[in-house]
């Protein structure tokens, strides 16, 4: 909900915070006084133009800031991971309202701070401003994703959006409760997407995306012909550096044997005692000492340098005559060179010309546009197509009778409204399927169609009402979602909604806000008593002239809130225009009745 609202410079209003009630906020005052300014704030911070000719006179810029108070849910759902992509709200995440404004600024890089996301503009007088999220600067537009999450206005320019039938659609799926339908039917269409993504791509193949075919066909037939070997080129090389050196090997290993074990080798090429033969010896003349201790140590330790001796013996004779032949080292430089032929192209190394082969044959399954493929990916089309029609239908019928019941009971709160013969009709339309009726959000055109007198041709909604009339059609359509669905979430911005009411039909429609901000906060800018009677809390806002040292200046507004017996001077005044005992009774008689 909205904490605070803070305004600085803008028009009349040099300086005024506003906290609302959590339920419902009335803001009154006279014809003219500046009440404007306060939807001017709200939009500012949400991402609306920004016009110089708002800023105070005298002053260099306009600031407003807003303070959104988030619900633990709404903070706690950014670390949960569980979106999809259905319903309204932010179409990544697949939250709505406060959860999908938490998304969003931590997308932006801010986070909730204490449960509070701040949200302000500044406008100079030179006509920049500056959009700033939680202290840091963003584009404009990352404000007015947020704040459309948070706030709602109904007023006479702002819910023309109503109009549109993207709009409705998100509307009448709210009320529906239809998530889950409508989740699967994404679902659905995501993968027929694809598809028909990659049908296209392979039916608009030129002559380019052949020869890439061609290219990577022969290039896999290459490799494969010659099918490396992780590793391998490194292992015939050092086969052929041991080939190469065959001699010297032979004449080093040789001698080395010679010198630690003669019997490994022509004992007529052995020079002297061997290595093995002479500790041998030394062994054997320490075990003749009959005196024990140290001689038996150092014998037992030579005896285990001779084993180490062994090993390194037989090891060294493994090596003898495993040089191989020169015709083997042609074999393996044939070899060497093709592999270094594909490392070059496609390595560095035959582990990576390897998984260049396996990434090609992928790609190459996309590139080849032969009619067998193309006719089997139809095939796997028409069932997915099939598979998402059937969701489309299913969605569809949720919707159609949420339709109904929303039509039925939005023209009741009408009649209420001071409304007589005015009606709602939300009508559910299947699209021609021979013009292949599947889109991202159904089958299904959707219009809300107003009537708003008896006898009145049936128009669609936000062309066929006065600003006024849109308003109050709007909290009937709001009421009745809150009422379906529980709390909105969000803050309601009511304008111009008692335009052409008064008497009944007022109390009614004060009555009726009351009753929303149950479930949702609601701000009301009204000139009825009846209206602003019911609300938890009132600002007034009031024209002041200019004291005589600031002339230039102009008018003033100062808003205040007005509790009390100052409340009842307030509604008083709204009454009759007077502050006599009579009209402060009557203030104070409304007051007490305006409770639910």
């Amino acid at each position: 909900m909205l904490e605070e609202l803070d305004i600085r410079n803008l028009g009349p209003i040099r300086e005024a915070t506003i906290a609302p009630a959590a339920g419902m906020t009335a803001i009154t005052g006279e014809t003219g006084a500046g009440k404007s300014m306060l939807l001017s704030a709200i939009r500012l911070v949400s991402g609306g133009a920004a016009e110089s000719s708002r800023v105070s006179a005298g002053a260099d810029e306009a600031w407003a800031q807003a303070i959104f108070a988030l619900s633990d849910d709404a903070v706690a759902s950014e670390h949960s991971g569980d979106t999809n992509d259905a319903g309204s709200g932010d179409a990544d995440s697949g939250f709505t309202g406060a959860a999908a404004a938490v998304a969003k600024a931590h997308d932006a890089g801010v986070d909730p701070e204490d449960g509070e996301l701040f949200l302000s503009r500044t406008v100079r007088a030179s006509g920049r401003s500056r959009a700033v999220l939680g202290g840091k600067s963003v584009p404009r537009s990352v404000l007015g994703a947020i704040a459309g999450e948070l706030v709602t206005i109904h007023g006479q320019t702002d819910q023309l959006k109503i109009a549109a039938s993207s709009r409705q659609r998100e509307f009448l799926d709210r009320v529906a409760g239809d998530e889950a339908e409508l989740a699967a039917y994404r679902k659905a269409w995501d993968a027929l997407a694809a598809m028909d993504e990659r049908l296209e791509r392979l039916r608009s193949q030129e002559s380019s995306a052949r020869q890439q075919a061609d290219y990577l066909r022969e290039s896999i037939d290459r490799i494969n012909r010659i099918d490396p070997q992780p590793g391998e080129d490194e292992e015939l090389k050092a086969r052929r550096e041991r080939i190469e050196n065959a001699a010297d090997i032979a004449q080093g290993v040789g001698s080395a044997l010679g010198a630690l074990d003669a019997s490994q080798v022509d004992v007529d090429a052995a020079d002297g005692a061997s290595a093995v033969e002479l500790i041998n010896h030394a062994v054997t003349s320490l075990r003749a000492i009959r005196v024990g201790g140290t001689f038996a140590e150092q014998a037992d330790r030579l005896e285990s340098i001779n084993a180490d001796l062994g090993d390194v013996v037989f090891a060294l004779s493994q090596e003898l005559g495993d040089e191989g032949s020169v015709e083997d080292l042609d074999q393996i430089n044939g070899r060497i060179h093709e592999l270094g032929d594909l490392t070059r192209r496609w390595g560095p190394t035959l582990a990576d010309v390897l998984a260049w082969r396996d990434k090609a044959a992928f790609d190459l399954e996309d590139l080849d546009a032969s009619p067998e493929k193309v006719a089997e990916l139809e095939s796997e089309r028409q069932t997915l197509y099939d598979a998402a029609l059937a969701a489309a239908d299913v969605l569809s019928a949720a919707r159609v009778a949420a339709a109904a019941d929303l039509g039925a009971r939005v023209t009741e709160e009408l009649g209420s409204l001071a409304m007589l013969g005015a009606s709602l009709e939300v009508r559910v339309t299947p699209r021609d399927k021979a013009d292949d009726p599947l889109g991202p959000y159904g089958r299904d055109d959707i219009a809300f169609l107003f009537t708003p007198f008896e006898g009145s041709p049936q128009l669609p909604m936000g062309k066929s009402a006065s600003g006024g009339e849109l308003s109050r059609l709007m909290l009937a359509l709001e009421l009745v979602a809150a009422d379906t669905r529980g709390g909105a979430d969000q803050t309601f911005i009511f304008d111009e909604v008692d335009a052409g009411v008064g008497g009944k039909a007022a109390v009614e429609l004060g009555k009726r806000l009351a009753r929303l901000a149950r479930s949702a906060q609601v701000i009301v800018v009204t000139h009825l008593a009846q209206v602003a009677s019911w609300a938890d809390v009132q600002f007034v806002v009031t024209k002041e002239p200019p004291d005589a040292d600031d002339d230039d200046l102009g008018v003033v507004t100062t808003i205040a809130e007005v509790n009390g017996e100052t409340r009842v001077h307030e509604i008083a005044r709204m009454l009759s225009g007077s502050e006599s005992e009579a009209s402060l009774d009557h203030a104070r008689e409304l007051l007490k009745e305006s409770v639910l």
